[in-house]
C-alpha cells in the first residue's frame, strides 16, 4: 500500500515544552495549539515512563468508544502511538509489569479497533501506521485472553473494509488459523484461565468490571466477553469466506461441526454466530460440498430451521443453497426434507420479501418431484418419499381442489372438521389419547389450506397427544406447522410451550429455552402472568445452556477420568 502523504501543520513550534498532563491539553482553548500539543504527545508517549500514560489511555479509550468517527486523533498519529505502545509491552516485560502499565496493551488495541470500526479512511491510516504486526502478537496470545479479545475485534474491523482487507490477507493463513482456534476454544480458555480460579489477576478483574462489582459481576462479564470474542472471531473469518480466501482451512470437518454449537447466547441475539459463517460458506462451491457431506451439520441446520431462534431464516437459506445446487441436492434432500416439510407454509421472515419463504421451500423441494413420482429416480428413504408426497398433496393437490370447491362445500367441510375436533377433545378428556390423535388426524386430512385457524388448533392439540405418548419428534413437527400457520407477530403460544416441552424431552436445551422465552413474551404481551411451570423451564434450560456449562461438565469428566486412572495405577502397583 502506498504511503499516505503527511499533512504539514500550519504552525510548527519545536520549542513547545511537552505538557505533563494529557487532560490539560484536551482543555486547551486554542484548537491549533491543542492539536500541535496532542500530536507531540502521541510522538513522545511510547517512550515516556510515568504513571500518567494509563490515565491518558483510559481517557482516549473513552473518547474512541463515544466518538469513533471523529477524525481528530486518527489524523495526528494515534495509530502509530498505539502500535508502538503494544510493541513496547511485548519487548520490555520489566516496563510492562511496572506500576499500571499492564493495562496499556489492552487499551491500545481497543482504541485501534474503535477507530477503524466504521470509517475506511481511518483503517487505511491504521494499516500505514503499522498496527497489524503488534495486533497479530496479541492475537497469538502474547499476554492473555483479554488482549486476544481486543486484537481479534480490531483485525475483524480492518478486514471488513475493502481497502484494507488485502493488508490483512497478506498473512491470511495465519490470521484464519488463529481466528478458527479462538472461535473453537476461547470459551474454554476463559473458563480455565479466569472463571474457575480463586486468585484472579487483578488487572483482568478491573478491566471486566471497571473496578466496580464483586465476583458475580466478574463472572457475568467474563461470560459476555467470551461469547463476544467468539462472535468477533467468526466475523473476521466471514470476511475471508466472502472473498473465498483460505476455504481449504475454513472447510475443515471438525471446525464446521463445531460451528453449529456457537450460537451467540442470549447476550448476543442478533449476532450471526456460527450459522452466519455457514451461510457464507454455503454460497461457495467448496463450502457446499463439505457441508453436504457432514450429517451432523445438516441435522443441526434442520433443528435450527424449526426453532424460535433469530437465526432460523439463516439455517433455511443454508439448506436452500444446498438443495438448489445439483451437485449437493440429492445428498441433502433425504435428510432435510423430513424437517422442511413442516415449514412449507411459513410466512416471510423479517429479512425476506416476496415470494413467501414457504413457497420458496416448496419450489426447491419439488423441483424434480415428477422424476420421483413418474420417472426412474428413486429415494433411499421411504420417510423422505412420503414427506415429498405430503408436500405435493398440501401445496398442489389440495389447493387445486380448494379452487374448484363451492362455498357450500367449504362450509360443509368446516362443519365436519369442527365435529371431528370436538370428538377428539372428548376422547382426550377421557384419557383415550391415541384415539384423540386419530380424530385430529382425520380432521386435518379433510381440511383445506385456507382453514388456517382450525388447522392451527388441530396441529397443536395433536402435538399435545404426541407429548403424552412420549413422541417428541412428532410433537415438534405438529407444533412447528401450527406456528408456521400463525401470524409472525403473534405466534400461537400453546404451540410454543408444547414445542419447548418436546425439545426438552429430546435434550435440546437451547431450542427449548428459545421457545419458552417467546412463550413468556407472548404472555406478557397479553398482560397475563408467566406460569410457574414456564419459569421453572426457563431456569432449567438457562442453566443447561450457560456459557461455561458444557466446559464445566467436560472439566469434571476429565478430572474424574484422571482420578480413576490414578487409582487404577495405585492398585496395579500395590498388586505388583
Amino acid at each position: 500500500m502506498a504511503e499516505r502523504p503527511k499533512k504539514d501543520h500550519p504552525i510548527r513550534s519545536p520549542d513547545i515544552a511537552l505538557p505533563f498532563c494529557f487532560f490539560c491539553m484536551m482543555n486547551e482553548p486554542d484548537p491549533v495549539l491543542r492539536t500541535l500539543k496532542i500530536t507531540e504527545y502521541f510522538k513522545e508517549m511510547p517512550t515516556r515512563d510515568d504513571r500518567e500514560s494509563v490515565l491518558a489511555l483510559s481517557g482516549l479509550w473513552s473518547i474512541a468508544m463515544t466518538r469513533p468517527n471523529n477524525p481528530e486523533f486518527p489524523e495526528i498519529g494515534i495509530f502509530e502511538c498505539m502500535a508502538k505502545l503494544i510493541c513496547r509491552g511485548i519487548s520490555d516485560r520489566e516496563w510492562l509489569l511496572r506500576d499500571q502499565n499492564v493495562y496499556i496493551p489492552y487499551y491500545a488495541a481497543h482504541i485501534i479497533g474503535s477507530y477503524v470500526m466504521n470509517r475506511a479512511e481511518f483503517a487505511e491510516i491504521a494499516v500505514e501506521s503499522g498496527v497489524i504486526p503488534p495486533l497479530m502478537e496479541l492475537l497469538k496470545g502474547k499476554f492473555s485472553w483479554v488482549e486476544q479479545r481486543v486484537a481479534v475485534r480490531a483485525l475483524g474491523h480492518l478486514a471488513s473494509h475493502e481497502k484494507t482487507f488485502e493488508s490483512v490477507a497478506e498473512i491470511g493463513g495465519e490470521v484464519v488459523a488463529l481466528a478458527m482456534e479462538i472461535s473453537s476454544i476461547f470459551v474454554e480458555n476463559v473458563y480455565r484461565q479466569f472463571f474457575r480460579l480463586k486468585q484472579r489477576l487483578k488487572y483482568q478483574r478491573n478491566l471486566l468490571t471497571r473496578g466496580l462489582g464483586g465476583v458475580e459481576i466478574e463472572n457475568r462479564k467474563a461470560e459476555e466477553w467470551a461469547i463476544q470474542t467468539q462472535c468477533w472471531s467468526l466475523y473476521l473469518l466471514n470476511c475471508f469466506a466472502r472473498k473465498e480466501r483460505h476455504l481449504n482451512l475454513l472447510c475443515k470437518r471438525d471446525f464446521l461441526k463445531n460451528l453449529c454449537q456457537i450460537w451467540g447466547g442470549l447476550m448476543n441475539p442478533e449476532a450471526p454466530a456460527g450459522i452466519g459463517l455457514l451461510k457464507t460458506l454455503c454460497k461457495t462451491e467448496p463450502g457446499r460440498k463439505m457441508v453436504a457431506d457432514l450429517e451432523q451439520v445438516l441435522k443441526s441446520l434442520c433443528v435450527l430451521a424449526r426453532s424460535s431462534d433469530e437465526r432460523q431464516v439463516m439455517a433455511i437459506e443454508c439448506l436452500l443453497s444446498l438443495i438448489k445446487d445439483p451437485e449437493t441436492r440429492h445428498r441433502v434432500l433425504e435428510t432435510s426434507v423430513l424437517s422442511l416439510v413442516d415449514l412449507v407454509e411459513l410466512e416471510n421472515g423479517s429479512e425476506l420479501k416476496k415470494p413467501k419463504l414457504g413457497d420458496t421451500l416448496t419450489q426447491a423441494l419439488l423441483q424434480d418431484y415428477h422424476k420421483i413420482k413418474y420417472g426412474n429416480q428413486k429415494l433411499h428413504s421411504e420417510r423422505a418419499k412420503r414427506a415429498l408426497e405430503e408436500i405435493w398433496e398440501l401445496k398442489v393437490e389440495k389447493k387445486r381442489r380448494e379452487k374448484l370447491m363451492s362455498e357450500k362445500e367449504v362450509k360443509k367441510r368446516k362443519l365436519l372438521v369442527g365435529i371431528l375436533k370436538k370428538q377428539g377433545n372428548h376422547k382426550f378428556r377421557n384419557g383415550e389419547i391415541e384415539k384423540a390423535s386419530m380424530k385430529y388426524t382425520e380432521a386435518l386430512n379433510i381440511s383445506i389450506p385456507k382453514m388456517r385457524k382450525q388447522r392451527i388448533v388441530l396441529y397443536s392439540n395433536r402435538a399435545q397427544c404426541f407429548l403424552l405418548l412420549r413422541n417428541p419428534e412428532s410433537a415438534i413437527s405438529d407444533t412447528t406447522r401450527a406456528l408456521c400457520l400463525s401470524k409472525q407477530g403473534s405466534p400461537h403460544s400453546r404451540s410454543l410451550w408444547r414445542r419447548s416441552q418436546a425439545y426438552d424431552m429430546m435434550g435440546l436445551a437451547k431450542e427449548s429455552l428459545m421457545d419458552c422465552l417467546l412463550f413468556a413474551c407472548c404472555r406478557i404481551k397479553l398482560k397475563h402472568k408467566i406460569p410457574c411451570y414456564a419459569a421453572r423451564m426457563i431456569s432449567k434450560q438457562a442453566n443447561a445452556t450457560s456459557v461455561f456449562g458444557s466446559v464445566k461438565v467436560r472439566t469434571f469428566e476429565e478430572t474424574k477420568s484422571l482420578l480413576e486412572n490414578r487409582q487404577w495405577r495405585n492398585v496395579t502397583i500395590e498388586g505388583c
